[in-house]
């Protein structure tokens, strides 16, 4: 029972370093960091695409120029 135990605790390690803290904070960490990135667009996009043409104007944002904005709003 020991050496089962004593293996699977390593084998649970290396599940964990692989999913949180491998190099780029690991595949779990992408996933949710793609997932965040993805609502970030969309809801930039929803709020830029309810304002009225002059109000995009205002802010110097053509109504062709929402999506490049939004992607811009993910990079910062």
């Amino acid at each position: 029972m020991r050496l089962y135990d004593s293996h699977r605790s390593k084998q649970g390690a290396k599940v964990w370093q692989l999913c949180f803290e491998s190099p780029g904070k690991g595949i779990i960490m992408n996933v949710a960091r793609s997932f965040n990135n993805w609502r970030k667009y969309r809801q930039t996009v929803s709020e830029l695409g309810r304002m009225s043409s002059r109000e995009l104007f205002d802010l110097g944002i053509e109504r062709a120029d929402i999506r490049s904005v939004a992607r811009a709003a993910i990079a910062r």
